[in-house]
């Protein structure tokens, strides 16, 4: 018997890595323990942990695939800070 883990890396190119490797760059950690986190990936990408958002609140049309998240606009500053010292 396969896991999940082992039949998807089997149909996989080589090329493709299974994981994407995220780096926390800036977090925002509330009372609640839940904390909006900004990371960098080895894609030379960002990655953003927050509130979802859905496109009926803010009025937009999201495509298959998109999502919207929501973060404190000082934690997102703050994280292009650290993205342009550590570049």
């Amino acid at each position: 018997m396969t896991n999940h883990e082992e039949s998807v890396s089997a149909v996989e190119t080589p090329a493709v890595p299974v994981r994407m490797r995220l780096t926390p760059v800036r977090r925002s950690c509330g009372p609640s323990g839940s904390c909006p986190t900004v990371y960098q990936t080895e894609r030379q990408t960002v990655v953003v942990q927050g509130y979802a958002v859905t496109g009926d609140d803010a009025g937009v049309e999201l495509p298959d695939g998109e999502l919207l998240v929501e973060i404190p606009a000082d934690l997102l500053l703050e994280a292009a800070d650290e993205i342009r010292r550590a570049a």
